[in-house]
Protein backbone atom coordinates (compact mmCIF):
# COMPACT_ATOMS: atom_id res chain seq x y z
CA UNK A 1 0.00 0.00 0.00
CA UNK A 2 2.18 2.83 -1.30
CA UNK A 3 0.55 6.08 -0.78
CA UNK A 4 -0.29 8.88 -3.80
CA UNK A 5 2.09 12.15 -3.62
CA UNK A 6 -0.15 15.02 -4.30
CA UNK A 7 1.46 18.24 -5.46
CA UNK A 8 1.44 20.23 -2.35
CA UNK A 9 3.26 18.12 -0.62
CA UNK A 10 1.51 15.53 1.39
CA UNK A 11 0.73 12.00 0.63
CA UNK A 12 -2.81 10.91 -0.10
CA UNK A 13 -4.59 7.65 0.99
CA UNK A 14 -4.59 5.25 -1.63
CA UNK A 15 -8.32 3.33 -2.28
CA UNK A 16 -6.82 0.20 -0.08
CA UNK A 17 -5.45 2.42 2.55
CA UNK A 18 -8.59 4.25 2.99
CA UNK A 19 -10.83 1.21 2.98
CA UNK A 20 -9.13 0.01 5.74
CA UNK A 21 -8.94 3.37 7.54
CA UNK A 22 -12.91 3.10 7.34
CA UNK A 23 -12.85 -0.63 8.39
CA UNK A 24 -11.10 0.36 11.38
CA UNK A 25 -12.83 3.09 12.06
CA UNK A 26 -16.34 2.06 12.16
CA UNK A 27 -16.37 -2.04 13.11
CA UNK A 28 -19.89 -1.96 12.28
CA UNK A 29 -22.52 -0.39 9.59
CA UNK A 30 -25.62 -0.54 11.80
CA UNK A 31 -28.78 -1.76 9.70
CA UNK A 32 -32.41 -1.31 10.68
CA UNK A 33 -33.28 2.03 12.79
CA UNK A 34 -29.99 3.24 13.72
CA UNK A 35 -29.15 2.96 9.91
CA UNK A 36 -32.28 5.32 9.04
CA UNK A 37 -31.55 7.62 11.30
CA UNK A 38 -27.47 7.87 10.32
CA UNK A 39 -29.23 8.31 6.57
CA UNK A 40 -31.42 11.10 7.91
CA UNK A 41 -28.49 12.82 9.87
CA UNK A 42 -26.57 12.48 6.48
CA UNK A 43 -29.24 14.27 4.80
CA UNK A 44 -29.74 16.98 7.78
CA UNK A 45 -26.39 17.91 7.58
CA UNK A 46 -26.35 18.28 3.67
CA UNK A 47 -28.96 20.26 3.90
CA UNK A 48 -27.74 22.35 6.63
CA UNK A 49 -24.09 22.38 4.29
CA UNK A 50 -25.93 23.31 1.50
CA UNK A 51 -28.04 25.96 3.16
CA UNK A 52 -24.99 27.54 5.12
CA UNK A 53 -23.65 29.28 2.04
CA UNK A 54 -25.24 32.51 2.27
CA UNK A 55 -23.78 33.93 -1.48
CA UNK A 56 -25.51 30.58 -2.79
CA UNK A 57 -28.77 32.50 -1.99
CA UNK A 58 -28.12 35.29 -4.19
CA UNK A 59 -29.54 35.34 -8.04
CA UNK A 60 -26.70 35.20 -10.13
CA UNK A 61 -24.01 32.48 -11.58
CA UNK A 62 -22.70 30.28 -9.00
CA UNK A 63 -19.21 30.87 -7.31
CA UNK A 64 -16.74 27.74 -6.99
CA UNK A 65 -18.11 27.76 -3.07
CA UNK A 66 -21.50 27.14 -3.60
CA UNK A 67 -20.75 24.63 -6.56
CA UNK A 68 -18.05 22.60 -3.47
CA UNK A 69 -21.16 22.89 -0.79
CA UNK A 70 -23.31 21.26 -3.63
CA UNK A 71 -20.57 18.82 -3.81
CA UNK A 72 -20.28 18.33 -0.53
CA UNK A 73 -23.81 17.62 -0.53
CA UNK A 74 -24.55 15.44 -3.17
CA UNK A 75 -21.32 13.26 -1.11
CA UNK A 76 -23.26 13.41 2.13
CA UNK A 77 -26.09 11.98 0.79
CA UNK A 78 -24.95 9.16 -0.86
CA UNK A 79 -22.84 8.19 2.27
CA UNK A 80 -19.73 8.75 -0.04
CA UNK A 81 -16.39 9.59 1.84
CA UNK A 82 -18.43 10.30 4.47
CA UNK A 83 -15.62 10.74 7.36
CA UNK A 84 -13.52 12.93 5.45
CA UNK A 85 -16.58 15.17 4.40
CA UNK A 86 -18.01 15.59 7.48
CA UNK A 87 -15.07 17.08 8.37
CA UNK A 88 -14.71 19.06 5.44
CA UNK A 89 -18.16 20.25 6.05
CA UNK A 90 -17.26 21.05 9.50
CA UNK A 91 -14.19 22.91 8.61
CA UNK A 92 -16.30 24.94 5.94
CA UNK A 93 -18.82 25.76 8.20
CA UNK A 94 -16.31 26.90 11.02
CA UNK A 95 -14.47 29.60 8.29
CA UNK A 96 -18.15 30.41 6.93
CA UNK A 97 -19.28 31.48 10.67
CA UNK A 98 -15.84 33.45 11.69
CA UNK A 99 -15.01 35.38 8.27
CA UNK A 100 -18.69 35.84 6.85
CA UNK A 101 -20.17 36.50 10.29
CA UNK A 102 -23.35 36.01 9.03
CA UNK A 103 -26.66 34.59 10.59
CA UNK A 104 -27.61 33.11 14.12
CA UNK A 105 -24.69 31.51 15.36
CA UNK A 106 -26.66 28.80 16.85
CA UNK A 107 -27.05 27.19 13.20
CA UNK A 108 -23.49 27.29 12.94
CA UNK A 109 -23.09 25.59 16.48
CA UNK A 110 -25.44 22.60 15.31
CA UNK A 111 -24.09 22.03 11.56
CA UNK A 112 -20.69 21.80 13.34
CA UNK A 113 -21.91 19.47 16.03
CA UNK A 114 -23.75 17.47 13.32
CA UNK A 115 -20.64 17.52 11.68
CA UNK A 116 -18.01 16.00 14.19
CA UNK A 117 -21.09 13.60 15.33
CA UNK A 118 -21.16 12.18 11.76
CA UNK A 119 -17.83 11.62 11.74
CA UNK A 120 -17.72 9.88 14.55
CA UNK A 121 -20.46 7.52 13.94
CA UNK A 122 -20.23 6.65 10.38
CA UNK A 123 -22.45 6.24 7.18
CA UNK A 124 -24.68 3.70 8.57
CA UNK A 125 -25.26 0.89 6.24
CA UNK A 126 -27.56 3.01 3.83
CA UNK A 127 -24.35 4.34 1.96
CA UNK A 128 -21.92 3.61 -0.53
CA UNK A 129 -19.08 3.38 2.04
CA UNK A 130 -20.85 0.72 3.45
CA UNK A 131 -21.38 -0.99 -0.31
CA UNK A 132 -17.83 -0.52 -0.75
CA UNK A 133 -16.08 -1.05 2.39
CA UNK A 134 -18.21 -2.89 5.17
CA UNK A 135 -17.85 -6.45 6.01
CA UNK A 136 -18.86 -9.09 3.84
CA UNK A 137 -20.08 -12.59 4.56
CA UNK A 138 -17.66 -15.40 3.24
CA UNK A 139 -19.65 -18.52 2.29
CA UNK A 140 -17.53 -21.55 1.21
CA UNK A 141 -18.94 -24.50 -0.72
CA UNK A 142 -19.98 -27.22 1.04
CA UNK A 143 -17.44 -30.11 0.60
CA UNK A 144 -18.63 -33.31 -0.84
CA UNK A 145 -18.75 -36.34 0.16
CA UNK A 146 -15.30 -37.58 -0.97
CA UNK A 147 -14.00 -34.89 1.37
CA UNK A 148 -12.50 -33.01 -1.84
Amino acid sequence: MIAQSSSLGFSLPTMDEYSWYVLRLFSMFPTGTPGIALLLLRISLAAAVLDGGPSCLELRPPNLVCLALAGLSVLLCLGLLTPIVSIIAFSIELVLFFLAAVGEWRFFVLVCATGVALAMLGPGAYSVDAKLFGRREVLFPPKDRSGN
